[in-house]
């Protein structure tokens, strides 16, 4: 039997990490600390709890504030040993009931089960979040091309968060959460154990203006996925769009990729969004491969 508990903005903690560290390790996802607060993803909003004959089967989180567009935007994992079981169906019913008109549902890996649900409760395919991947040990990349007047450094903390922020801005003011990214948020993401200064690139024009950076993150291993090894990220590349058209996101992305290198990770993976062509094209001449899908549904 099927039992949720009430949404609540308190979740129940221990079992929503007993669910969530289920799906990491068959999944490889979401990277969830055994001890520490949940992922960033799940912070804030509503919680709502999915128990399956008394065990924690699923979890679903409803970020009320919503994308940079206004849309609310929920994540649901259901517990491996649980799916196909009514779990996921129980809880996008509720979710329907529960969140405002022009939401969206993550539906991370592209599983046919997703899609099926979602046609049947009349989500849409509303956007794809494309997983690259690229083999470090065979890949090519260069020395990085800059313009005269540009040079690379790496990040300083406590000095260079708000010029990023606002290059941020300027470089994802299209994009759902990335243009949103507060200097709070980049100083949370500071105190993470994953947080390397010196794999975030920032350049750096003749007048000391930030035109554009490159964060890098390493991921720990995780069992079942990219072969138990640790994995680099193109985490965020942005160009201040007023620079753009030099060259300079490409050489920011090798400055990164030949960095993660040299840290001996033999895989490269980023996150892309399936319709920006002119960065798929560009990810591709770097010997990058599609890997994974996640896609957004919703009304």
């Amino acid at each position: 039997m099927i039992e949720l508990s009430d949404w609540t903005t308190e979740p129940f903690l221990d079992e929503v990490r007993e669910v969530l560290r289920a799906a990491e390790a068959q999944d490889g996802r979401p990277e969830v600390d055994p001890a520490g607060p949940l992922p960033r993803e799940f912070a804030g909003g509503w919680h709502l709890l999915a128990r399956r004959d008394g065990v924690p089967a699923g979890y679903l989180h409803l970020d009320v504030d919503g994308d940079a567009h206004g849309r609310q935007v929920a994540e649901l994992v259901v517990r491996p040993g649980h799916r196909r079981h009514g779990v996921g169906a129980a809880l996008t019913r509720a979710l329907v009931e529960r969140a405002a008109a022009g939401f969206r549902v993550w539906a991370h890996g592209d599983h046919p089960g997703a899609a099926a649900l979602a046609a049947k409760l009349g989500l849409g395919r509303q956007r794809e979040l494309l997983v690259l991947h690229v083999d470090a040990d065979s890949a090519t990349w260069p020395e990085p091309v800059l313009r005269n007047d540009i040079r690379l450094r790496t990040f300083v903390p406590a000095q260079d968060e708000e010029a990023v922020i606002a290059v941020n801005a300027r470089a994802f003011d299209w994009h759902p959460e990335q243009g949103a990214l507060t200097v709070a948020e980049l100083r949370d993401e500071e105190r993470q154990a994953w947080f390397d200064p010196a794999g975030f690139f920032l350049a750096e024009d003749d007048r000391q203006r930030v035109t554009g950076f490159h964060w890098t993150k390493v991921h720990d291993p995780v069992a079942g996925r990219f072969g138990g090894e640790p994995v680099g990220e193109v985490y965020v590349v942005g160009v201040d769009p007023a620079t753009q058209g030099g060259g300079l996101g490409k050489a920011l992305t090798l400055a990164g990729l030949r960095y993660l290198r040299s840290r001996g990770l033999r895989q490269v993976i980023l996150y892309v969004e399936g319709d920006n062509a002119a960065a798929l094209a560009v990810y591709e001449k770097l010997g990058f491969t599609r890997f994974e899908t996640d896609v957004q549904y919703g009304q």
